[in-house]
């Protein structure tokens, strides 16, 4: 009985632990809990069996995805048309599923590590980091809470342009390790990565190119509910055509995605054509969200640019699954007829064309709403790109964690490539943000209206931009195989002396 109250607390601990970890995250930013959630997760680790530390990593990964996305129920119940105790247990479920990364983590780190001070130090953190990038590409990804971006406004950020986000959860990873050595000399690893990451925080990765120019950015706040209501079209459109108007000296104007809320072929020359041929005669581009439907029957989630740079559209490439396509449709059928979102039939634009548009004169890296949580997708625009747009509309997850985690990973963005990144939305958050993952201007959730900044082109890459993720997924496949040494080396020895006898 004792050693089931004692499992049973040990697995309470771990998920309460995991709970705490979503104040690490915006709209919190408590960016030290992170530290500690992780060397508390790892301590429980320490002296588990694989199939303990796979429950105890659940149980954290629950606590941590059961809060941090209980968000998604709003979604699923409000426009997915179900009811609303349906939608807690499918929400419930997907955390359920998210907590297995986290629980492989931990099986995987105790499978490969001893109980020494260098194994506990690499393992852990190593195959933690290589189960998030596993997240974020397996079944289409979702990166969603990968611990990195809890980082964002500590001296740990500053890898970031280097390692990208993992490399940042490695780095957390590690301090988190260090932490659990007590009195041994790793603990000097502490203030060591966390020095590193401010004296990196100090170089600049990329420079200015060409001239500064102003940018416009306008919010609607145009409930999701009554977004594609025929009646609302005209009220809309009128919006953004007097807010555009508001703001002649910008050089750019950019609407939120699905700013329009109709297919481009049905406004093409009662609306797009003469807003094109208005934005050139004023020498400015405007850029808008609006869904695309071409001669085969197909449709897109698109952002066209008009105006003087000319005519260009990008189409999303990386869709929402369940919300914008349904995959294995055949397998789940049953799923799309109990689902009835708006627009959730896209296809998805060429992955093979670079996601760039000629905008203010330069080009431009576009990514539309959840794209921007991909950052090797998004740098897929450099080096040609001098800035980044993003257009996201965050009006499904209502008054939510939601879209302030969400701006922060578009901050985490700007730190990878050292560009600028003007990100419209439909509801909030809007922001224009630096290179350096500074807020310059914000329109906060459901406030209607416009912000502006003067932006600077910039040029150069950054160390992630050329390596990606590969650098950070090798460097902790060598971790964790310096990691397991030890351990082959005494199966090994143990087998030879087998053989002798």
């Amino acid at each position: 009985m004792d050693n089931k109250r004692s499992t049973i607390l040990i697995l309470f601990l771990a998920f309460l632990g995991g709970s705490t970890m979503v104040l690490a995250f915006a709209p919190f930013s408590q960016g030290w809990i992170a530290v500690l959630s992780l060397a508390a997760l790892f301590a429980l680790w320490r002296k588990a069996s694989p199939a303990r530390a796979f429950a105890i990593g659940w149980a954290w990964g629950l606590g941590c995805m059961g809060f941090g996305v209980f968000w998604l129920h709003n979604s699923i119940a409000q426009f997915g048309g179900i009811t609303l105790p349906l939608a807690i247990l499918l929400t419930l479920a997907f955390a359920a599923v998210l907590a297995l990364f986290p629980a492989l983590a931990g099986w995987l780190a105790r499978k490969c590590s001893g109980i020494s001070s260098t194994t506990l130090v690499l393992a852990y953190p190593a195959s933690w980091v290589l189960m998030e990038w596993v997240r974020s590409w397996l079944l289409t990804g979702f990166p969603w809470l990968t611990v990195g971006y809890s980082q964002i406004n500590t001296p740990l950020s500053g890898y970031a342009p280097v390692l990208g986000v993992y490399g940042v959860s490695l780095m957390l990873g590690l301090s988190a390790t260090a932490l659990n050595q007590g009195r041994s000399w790793w603990l000097l690893l502490l203030p060591g990565i966390w020095a590193g990451g401010w004296a990196l925080q100090q170089l600049q990765w990329t420079e200015p190119v060409g001239e500064p120019f102003t940018a416009t950015l306008l919010q609607a706040s145009i409930p999701q509910e009554k977004k594609w209501l025929p009646s609302e079209l005209r009220p809309t459109l009128e919006f953004y055509l007097e807010a555009s108007d508001a703001h002649p000296d910008s050089r750019l104007i950019v609407w939120p995605e699905t700013a329009v809320p109709a297919f481009a072929h049905q406004v093409e020359e009662s609306f797009l054509q003469p807003l094109d041929q208005r934005f050139r005669q004023q020498g400015r581009d405007l850029l808008l969200g609006i869904p695309v439907r071409d001669a085969q029957g197909r449709s897109y989630n698109a952002m066209v640019s008009l105006g003087g740079s000319g005519r260009g559209r990008y189409f999303k490439r990386h869709l929402v699954p369940f919300g914008e396509f349904m995959p294995f449709k055949i397998l789940l059928q049953p799923l799309v007829e109990l689902f009835a979102i708006p627009m959730s039939s896209f296809s998805p634009g060429d992955k093979n064309k670079p996601p760039l548009l000629k905008l203010a004169g330069m080009e431009a890296g576009i990514s539309i709403c959840y794209e921007d949580a991909f950052g090797e997708e998004v740098i897929q625009a450099l080096p040609q790109a001098a800035f980044l747009v993003n257009a996201s509309n965050d009006a499904w997850f209502g008054d939510s964690l939601a879209p302030h985690q969400h701006l922060e990973m578009a901050r985490m963005r700007t730190l990878e490539t050292g560009r600028y990144l003007l990100r419209a939305t439909n509801t909030g958050v809007s922001a224009i943000i630096d290179p350096q993952g500074t807020l310059v201007r914000v329109l906060s959730q459901f406030e209607r209206g416009a912000i502006s900044a003067e932006i600077q082109p910039m040029q150069g890459q950054t160390g992630f931009s050329l390596w990606r993720n590969w650098l950070v997924v090798g460097l902790s496949v060598l971790l964790l195989g310096i990691a397991c040494f030890p351990v082959s080396k005494s199966l090994l020895s143990k087998n030879r002396v087998q053989v002798k006898k």
